[in-house]
């Protein structure tokens, strides 16, 4: 995979496919975000560069609750590729 913006682009469009809200802010986050499942926001640390983000969007995914079917087939089939990469880690 390659880490550029528009792998992050796609990796965020299946977040918020799923009617999450992402938002980019400074703060100490020990892993790189902080879920608010109350209202459905993901908040990344802004200081990470694009690999950093789209490495912390992966590992957040299996946390996140994902409407499989809500999702485009592309979205699908980028989502399903992910999982199988995060399996096998």
């Amino acid at each position: 995979m390659k880490f550029t913006q528009h792998t992050l682009d796609k990796i965020e469009k299946i977040v918020e496919d799923c009617g999450y809200v992402i938002r980019y802010e400074r703060g100490t986050f020990q892993s790189g975000y902080c879920i608010l499942q109350a209202r459905s926001v993901v908040v990344l640390n802004k200081f990470l560069q694009t690999e950093g983000r789209i490495n912390t969007l992966i590992e957040l995914l299996p946390q996140l609750e994902i409407n499989f079917d809500a999702l485009t087939h592309e979205s699908q089939k980028l989502y399903t590729e992910l999982m199988a990469v995060e399996e096998h880690k």
